[in-house]
């Protein structure tokens, strides 16, 4: 009597998610917030221009409430991203590659906020946030189930450990501030490393026990959102400069 090796974990993963080792669902999870955030940012350019009623984006519940929904969403996908990466295996100068596009861009990201806000510049934010909590989140994937308590205390702790001596700009990138920095972007490593663990918890979990909840088929509609998801750094990169340029030039033509 013969026998069947059963494949391994990986190759159903590799299976489900199809020749390129995408997942569409997340893919589409991951344009949703980045169509959001676009939205945000497309309504804080027009407060900044002048071209709406005057928003107080820094302390309105409107908008900072909104902001932290976005952020969140944002990183959990990476989380979920993460746990799609480490179950297929990927080899870790894949990672750094992948690391290295979003480093840069995170330079990029405060040069050019230093030309439009130079005495609030993004100097931490989402993306250096991200460049950071990645390599984190890459070393204690093994952690399994004990990244949700991780989570949790990552996500805590800011609001019980809080120092001056970390109120600096060289060292608030921790999130133990006793006051927010005066920047554009701030997303410090406490507590939003939670969220991402999070997402890398959630992600294993769905991928060992339900995987045909990334692996299912989306609406034929949900489709160019989709493949907008696989583009997001690029996504990210683009629609600031663009929204800002368009605006610039409508401001020039209407108001001479």
């Amino acid at each position: 009597m013969t026998t069947t090796a059963q494949p391994s974990f990986a190759a159903r993963a590799r299976a489900h998610s199809g020749a390129a080792g995408r997942y569409d669902r997340l893919d589409l999870l991951r344009a949703v917030a980045i169509v959001w955030m676009a939205v945000y940012h497309f309504c804080f350019d027009l407060n900044y221009f002048r071209l709406i009623a005057p928003q107080d984006f820094y302390r309105d519940p409107f908008w900072t409430w909104q902001r932290t929904c976005i952020v969140s969403l944002f990183l959990f996908c990476a989380g979920l991203g993460q746990a799609v990466a480490w179950q297929q295996r990927q080899p870790w100068p894949r990672f750094w590659r992948r690391w290295a596009q979003i480093a840069g861009c995170a330079l990029l990201v405060t040069l050019g906020s230093y030309v439009m806000f130079p005495r609030s510049f993004i100097y931490f934010g989402v993306l250096h946030g991200i460049a950071v909590m990645l390599i984190l989140v890459r070393l204690t994937a093994p952690w399994g189930r004990w990244l949700w308590l991780a989570g949790a205390i990552a996500i805590v702790l800011p609001q019980l450990v809080q120092y001056p001596v970390f109120d600096s700009r060289w060292m608030n990138w921790t999130g133990l501030v006793t006051r927010k920095p005066i920047t554009e972007d701030y997303v410090p490593l406490l507590p939003w490393l939670g969220v991402m663990w999070w997402g890398m918890a959630a992600g294993t979990w769905v991928l060992a026990r339900r995987p045909q909840w990334f692996s299912g088929a989306i609406p034929r509609a949900g489709a160019p959102l989709a493949t907008l998801g696989r583009w997001s750094l690029s996504f990210y990169m683009l629609h600031q400069p663009v929204l800002i340029g368009l605006l610039m030039a409508y401001v020039q033509l209407t108001r001479g």
